[in-house]
């Protein structure tokens, strides 16, 4: 039977990270992941990540016009044979607060 894995994470980038490895390493379908802010605001997470920051050239500063407006959500539709991978996944990548149902 399949389920539904949810996590939270604190940066976009982090749950892009997690997305990759579930479709190319345990072969998930994309359209079994969905990715979401948490609220109703949108939102990059909470805290800067990837470009977010300076580019590390002379002059570059940090931009200040992220939408840090809360966590990221990523869903799964998850196999039941892929459950302990799933979790692991996501875990790896940084996500929190997991349920599952």
């Amino acid at each position: 039977m399949d389920g539904l894995m949810k996590a939270r994470f604190d940066t976009r980038r982090e749950a892009e990270l997690a997305i990759e490895h579930l479709v190319q390493q345990e072969g998930l379908a994309r359209e079994a992941i969905s990715v979401l802010p948490v609220g109703s605001r949108n939102s990059a997470g909470t805290r800067k990540a990837g470009s977010d920051h300076a580019d590390g050239q002379p002059a570059s500063r940090d931009r200040d016009d992220a939408a840090l407006a809360g966590a990221v959500e990523v869903s799964v539709h998850t196999p039941s044979d892929k459950t302990d991978s799933v979790r692991r996944a996501l875990t790896e990548a940084g996500g929190q607060d997991l349920s599952a149902d």
